[in-house]
C-alpha cells in the first residue's frame, strides 16, 4: 500500500531547496510585476475587458480539467454582469456556470478577506446548486463523509482500478482544514517562517488538495485558493493571466507531478518548480489576451464611422470575443435573436463593406469570418 505525505510523521511542515527555486522565482516575480504594469497602462476600459477574458478562461479550463465543459458566451456574459461591463444580448443564465462564476469572482475579487471553512463550504455549495455531480448525488456545502469507503482518485475500468491517491480519513478533516485554513490566513504553526507569495500559492494548490476535504469539486477549489493566493502575492484583484488555462494544456503532467509529490516526502521542491514553470507560462499566454484586447479597440475605432445596427454590433463583438467554430447564417440568427432573412441582409451589408469575408464553399456550408485577425 502506497504511502502518502498526510501520513509522513512530519505532515504538513513542507520543505523545499530555496537556492535551487531562487533563479526561477526571480524570473516569474520580474514577469509578472512587468505584466501589471503594462496592464495598467491600458487604462480602465481595455482593462476590464482584459479582466474580462482572463476570468472567461479560467471559469472555462478549470471546469474542462475536470471533465465539464461549459458554453463560452454564457460564462462572459455572467462574469460581464457581476464586474459592471455593460454587454448587448446577454446569454441565459445557467445556474451551474454562475455557482463557478460566483466562487471565482469571490476568491480574486475579495482576496484580501479572511478564508474561513463558512465560505469554503458556501463556494462548495455553489459548485453544486442541485446537489448533483453528473447523476450522483453529492454531500453539498460540507466536509465529506467517507461513508462509502475512503476517499480516493482513481482510473481504469471496473475491476482494474488504479489508485492514484488516497485522502486523509473524513475522521481527520476537522482538524487538517482547521489547520489549513489558520495557515493560509497568515497564522498557525504548521510553516511559521516568511514565504514568498507565488510559493505559497504552490503550496495552497497542494496542500488543499492533498486534504481532499470535499466529496467532488476538490481540484476547482483548489485552483481558486492558488489564485486567491496571487492575487494576494499581487495585492491586486484584477486577474490578466489564467493559470487554469496553462493547467488545462499540461493536464497530464499536472496530475502526473501532484501524484508523484503526494506519494513522495515532506520536500516539494519539484512541485513548486512545476508550479513556477506554469505560471510563466500563464503569464506569457496573457500577452495573447492583451493583443486581443488592443485589436479589438482598434477594430471599433475603425468602425467609428461606420452605421451598423445592433445586431451587426452584437455579433461582431461575439467574433471579436473568439467565436469558436464557423458563423453561418442560421448561427447568426440565433445569435442575434433574429429570423434568416434579417440574418442574411445584416451580413450582406458587413460582406459589401470588407468587415466580413465569405468563404469560397457554397450552399449551406457557406460562413463568414473577420477580413483581419490579430
Amino acid at each position: 500500500m502506497a504511502t502518502y505525505i498526510h501520513n509522513l510523521a512530519d505532515w504538513p511542515r513542507f520543505r523545499w531547496n530555496r537556492e535551487q527555486l531562487a533563479e526561477k522565482l526571480a524570473l516569474v516575480r520580474h514577469e509578472q510585476g512587468r505584466l501589471l504594469g503594462r496592464m495598467e497602462n491600458l487604462g480602465f476600459p481595455l482593462c476590464q475587458e482584459a479582466v474580462l477574458g482572463t476570468l472567461t478562461q479560467d471559469v472555462l479550463k478549470s471546469s474542462e480539467i475536470e471533465g465539464e465543459n461549459f458554453d463560452a458566451e454564457t460564462v462572459r456574459s455572467s462574469i460581464a454582469r457581476r464586474i459592471g461591463i455593460e454587454k448587448a444580448g446577454l446569454s441565459p443564465v445557467d445556474r451551474n456556470v454562475e455557482g463557478v462564476v460566483e466562487m471565482m469572482l469571490d476568491a480574486t475579487g475579495n482576496y484580501d478577506q479572511p478564508l474561513t471553512a463558512e465560505r469554503l463550504c458556501a463556494w462548495h455549495a455553489s459548485l453544486f446548486p442541485a446537489g448533483l455531480s453528473g447523476m450522483k448525488r453529492v454531500v453539498v456545502g460540507a466536509w465529506r463523509e467517507d461513508s462509502s469507503g475512503p476517499m480516493q482518485v482513481v482510473s481504469g475500468p471496473i475491476g482494474r482500478e488504479r489508485v492514484h491517491f488516497e485522502a486523509p480519513s473524513s475522521e481527520r478533516l476537522s482538524e487538517e482544514m482547521g489547520q489549513f485554513i489558520d495557515w493560509f490566513n497568515g497564522g498557525g504553526r504548521a510553516m511559521p517562517d516568511a514565504m514568498d507569495g507565488v510559493v505559497k500559492a504552490a503550496l495552497v494548490h497542494l496542500w488543499f488538495v492533498t486534504v481532499h476535504p470535499f466529496e467532488d469539486g476538490n481540484g476547482r477549489i483548489a485552483r481558486a485558493l492558488a489564485d486567491m493566493a496571487l492575487a494576494r502575492s499581487e495585492a491586486s484583484s484584477q486577474r490578466f493571466y489564467s493559470m487554469s488555462a496553462r493547467i488545462r494544456l499540461e493536464r497530464a503532467a499536472y496530475y502526473a507531478c501532484l501524484e508523484r509529490t503526494q506519494k513522495g516526502s515532506m520536500d516539494v521542491t519539484g512541485w513548486i518548480d512545476w508550479f513556477l514553470d506554469c505560471l510563466g507560462q500563464a503569464i506569457a499566454g496573457a500577452r495573447r489576451t492583451l493583443a486581443l484586447v488592443l485589436w479589438k479597440a482598434r477594430f471599433w475605432e475603425a468602425m467609428a464611422a461606420e452605421s451598423l445596427n445592433g445586431r451587426q454590433r452584437l455579433v461582431l463583438n461575439v467574433l471579436l470575443d473568439g467565436f469558436e467554430g464557423k458563423l453561418t447564417t442560421s448561427k447568426w440568427a440565433k445569435l442575434a435573436k433574429c429570423s434568416q432573412d434579417s440574418a442574411m441582409r445584416d451580413i450582406a451589408g458587413l460582406v459589401e463593406r470588407g468587415i466580413l469575408l465569405r468563404s469560397p464553399e457554397g450552399g449551406r456550408s457557406t460562413s463568414y469570418g473577420l477580413s483581419s485577425r490579430p
